[in-house]
């Protein structure tokens, strides 16, 4: 810690703040930084100790009087211990400061601890107990089945309960026993200067318990390799890129710690003549050069059957027509998108004598102002742009 930052300002108080408020700051802090909520982040680690070591002075009324009167310089090897005596002030290890606080939440094991931090996957007690994973299996499904919704069987690998020992990591028939080295706590304290750095016990790996007969299947981890076959239903209006959750069927948790959970994520083959964009679908349609300009009535596939569309007279390339409620389902139900037609006009080839000549004759009576106005347009704006706007 460096003793020239300000108690007050590692804290967030100012000096004339209340014991009270002073308690709160520090509940604050501490559950904010504390290194089982910041797990391999140092620097966190090092402004737990930072506001506890401030917390442990200034929760004094004596030691804080005398904070306020020497400074820093009271709780070096030079100032008094607050005692009237010499040899520098004693600091607390942080995480005993954290448990007298919040009781025995101080290692981990306590009520308050598992409160504030068992949302992760990490959480892990003196008994060793630690949740599951959880795990990720990605599937492909066709375009139809996002569409109407499906059931499917997957196969996942991952680590469940071991049936031998029922998670216990002991051989039938023998128990756990408590570790000599840290008397069952997990962790052992060593102190370096001024501070008492907590670590996790080499002995028991931070369980506080030592396994003398391990279990031949599992080895004492609890826990053994298998291949699970799990049926998923999957909703109608899925997309890409969407995530399923399956409570409680990612791998099983250690010591009697919870299952994680199982995540889907799904990938929609393309389709050979549907196109998704959100809940719309789209679809290009190609129509006879007759039909476009005479209209008529069409027949065209959607994803719940065939329907009939009414294309209008004159309908030109490009041209986009709507069939509203033909689209996909939404997956929060309720509603449906559209499917949109978009029109491309096929020019026939491979034309016999008689059809030339039938085309032929068209061109010749037909008139161009009125029966092609876009090409009428465009030529006339052609026209002004190489005389320089001097003809109409």
């Amino acid at each position: 810690m460096s003793l020239k930052q300000d108690f007050y300002e590692l804290l967030g108080v100012s000096k004339t703040t209340s014991q009270e408020e002073i308690k709160k700051a520090y509940r604050k802090l501490a559950i904010k930084y504390h290194p089982d909520k910041n797990p391999g982040n140092k620097e966190a680690e090092e402004k737990f100790k930072d506001i506890s070591h401030a917390y442990e002075v200034l929760s004094d009324t004596q030691k804080r009087s005398l904070y306020d009167q020497v400074g820093h310089e009271a709780f070096t090897s030079r100032g008094t211990n607050g005692h009237g005596g010499r040899g520098g002030f004693e600091y607390h290890d942080p995480y005993d400061i954290f448990s007298q606080f919040f009781g025995n939440a101080g290692s981990g094991g306590g009520s308050i601890f598992e409160e504030f931090f068992s949302g992760g996957s990490g959480r892990r007690a003196s008994s060793g107990e630690r949740d599951g994973a959880d795990l990720r299996f990605d599937i492909e499904i066709d375009f139809e089945e996002a569409a109407y919704g499906a059931d499917r069987k997957i196969k996942i690998p991952r680590l469940e309960t071991c049936d031998s020992c029922s998670g216990s990591g002991c051989e039938h028939g023998t128990g756990k026993s408590t570790c000599s080295k840290c008397r069952g706590t997990g962790h052992i304290s060593m102190s370096q200067g001024f501070f008492s750095i907590r670590q996790a016990c080499p002995s028991c790996h931070g369980t506080g318990q030592i396994i003398q007969n391990p279990c031949r299947k599992c080895g004492s981890e609890g826990r053994i390799r298998v291949e699970k076959i799990l049926k998923i239903h999957i909703p109608p209006g899925v997309d890409t890129g969407s995530r399923l959750r399956v409570s409680g069927e990612g791998e099983s948790g250690v010591r009697g710690g919870q299952s994680g959970d199982l995540y889907v994520v799904v990938h929609v083959k393309q389709h050979e003549i549907f196109h998704r964009d959100g809940l719309d679908i789209i679809c290009e349609l190609p129509i006879d050069f007759a039909t476009a300009a005479l209209g008529g009535i069409v027949e065209v596939p959607t994803i719940t059957g065939k329907t009939k569309l009414k294309i209008p007279e004159g309908t030109q390339n490009g041209s986009v027509l709507r069939l509203k409620g033909k689209g996909m389902p939404s997956l929060r139900g309720g509603q449906r998108g559209d499917q949109h037609i978009k029109i491309f006009v096929e020019v026939p080839t491979n034309l016999t004598r008689e059809q030339k000549d039938l085309l032929t004759q068209f061109k010749t009576i037909h008139d161009t102002s009125k029966n092609h106005p876009l090409m009428e347009s465009f030529f006339t704006k052609a026209k002004r742009f190489f005389t320089g706007g001097e003809e109409a």
